[in-house]
């Protein structure tokens, strides 16, 4: 049977199973979590599995949903679980979690020169988080092709760079562990196979300079990288008069708000450790660390220091940090740094008296004003609501637990080292929380509470309260 007579079937069975038509959500809903199944019984076969390692169900299953939502948090040391063979496993599934099950399905529709239905474009729309359906094949194209060049090339790059730098003597050590680094980091699963993440290169800034780079690409938007393209290509062919190319807002706000919240980030952890964890480091391996911490706590999670060594209040900026997590329509979760950013200008227009926003020209849509407000909202209730309800149920510390939270919901990995001593009921939520950051929570609301907009015909009276 053909990919395409699958989804075909997928499809139907499931109107079938529900009993009306499922929306564009619900579609993609159900292929993550048929996703997360398929990966949980690999998961189990003795091909992937170190010889009589034993692992409870929950536990697998959470592993499961962090691997389809490139989370990278575990409850088990993954090299005492996982062979060589499970590990190349991984691989393949942070390829299905981060770039999209959509999108990956699609480029083989493409590459057997098979028809894209108009059905499936709106399934591909909404998986990737995209305003409309024009130009979505060849996006798809175009991110794949990216995607997977860079990690091709930056895994032979970071292998022949560890084999020469003497990190490992073999070449099949170099490559395993330097393609593993490459897919890892552009990715973003942080997910850490040797028990000591990337700590064993604290020292190689230029490493971790490479690496930075990598998990940049990959949270900063499949349509930015498309833009980036179209403006290289427009450049330098000159096909096309460059003057003539505009990048998209979605580009200009998306670069504008990582940039800032990268930058912000890496000088407010460098002024809080800088005369703490950071004391016996010179100037610049302050600056690199804080940096590498920027970056890799908005979605990567990996890390060189135990994170227990850091001041309280930086684990709250990484927390903050992992809330944002990255740009929307990438390989991140998180409320994304379009929010925020939208947020932020609605807050400064109010400050001025303005009734609209405008940046860049362009005036921000009222609808992705009121979605903004909305996802962050409830976004801050959800999480808050864990923390709570985690608190009264598991005895470990409170800023153990909101980074925990913070997290699952930035799918981003990093842990004070609890994940193993969560109760099952506390495994549970987390597991949801890495799942809802997965799929966005704005796909979770419309989940279970469909649009259906509706003139009324009618309003009633406006009448003002008292506010604040």
């Amino acid at each position: 049977m053909s990919i395409k007579s699958l989804v075909q079937d997928a499809w139907n069975k499931g109107k079938f199973l529900f009993g009306h038509k499922l929306s564009s959500v619900q579609v993609i809903v159900s292929y993550y979590i048929l996703m997360t199944l398929i990966a949980l019984i690999l998961f189990y076969l003795p091909i992937f599995r170190q010889p009589d390692s034993h692992v409870p169900f929950i536990d697998m299953f959470f592993m499961a949903v962090s691997t389809i939502s490139v989370t990278g948090l575990s409850t088990f040391p993954i090299g005492d679980v996982f062979n060589e063979n499970g590990v190349v496993l991984l691989e393949i599934l942070f390829q299905v979690g981060g770039l999209g099950i959509m999108m990956i399905s699609t480029f083989f529709f493409i590459l057997s020169r098979r028809k894209v239905t108009l059905k499936q474009r709106q399934l591909i729309m909404t998986d990737m988080n995209q305003p409309r359906l024009s130009g979505i094949v060849r996006l798809i194209r175009t991110t794949f092709t990216i995607i997977l060049g860079l990690q091709i090339f930056s895994g032979v790059a970071f292998s022949l760079y560890l084999k020469a730098r003497g990190y490992y003597e073999g070449w099949a050590d170099a490559f395993y562990y330097g393609f593993y680094e490459a897919i890892s980091s552009v990715t973003n699963s942080g997910f850490d196979i040797t028990g000591h993440s990337v700590s064993p290169y604290a020292n190689d800034f230029l490493f971790l300079l490479a690496i930075m780079i990598l998990i940049f690409i990959g949270g900063i938007g499949f349509p930015v990288l498309m833009d980036i393209r179209e403006w290289i290509s427009n450049k330098f062919t000159k096909r096309v008069n460059p003057f003539r190319f505009r990048f998209s807002l979605f580009t200009k706000i998306a670069l504008l708000s990582s940039v800032v919240l990268f930058i912000g980030g890496t000088l407010v952890i460098f002024f809080l450790e800088n005369n703490y964890l950071f004391d016996d480091m010179n100037a610049w391996g302050k600056l690199v660390n804080s940096m590498f911490y920027s970056i890799t706590t908005r979605n990567a999670g990996l890390q060189i220091h135990d994170l227990n060594s850091f001041q309280t209040t930086t684990l709250m900026i990484f927390a903050l940090l992992m809330f944002i997590g990255c740009s929307p329509s990438s390989v991140g979760g998180g409320v994304r740094t379009t929010t925020i950013m939208i947020l932020g200008l609605y807050i400064y227009s109010f400050l001025k008296g303005e009734s609209h926003i405008n940046i860049f020209g362009r005036n921000i849509d009222r609808e992705n004003i009121r979605k903004s407000i909305a996802v962050f909202i409830l976004s801050l209730i959800m999480c808050f609501s864990c923390v709570i309800f985690l608190t009264a149920i598991e005895d470990v510390s409170l800023i153990s637990i909101i980074v925990e939270v913070t997290s699952a919901f930035g799918t981003t990995g990093l842990s004070l080292g609890i994940t193993d001593e969560l109760t099952s009921i506390g495994k549970l939520v987390i597991t949801v929380l890495m799942f809802i950051g997965r799929i966005s929570m704005l796909y979770t609301v419309m989940l279970f509470i469909p649009k259906k907009p509706r003139d009324s015909g009618y309003r009633y009276p406006t009448e003002k309260i008292i506010i604040g």
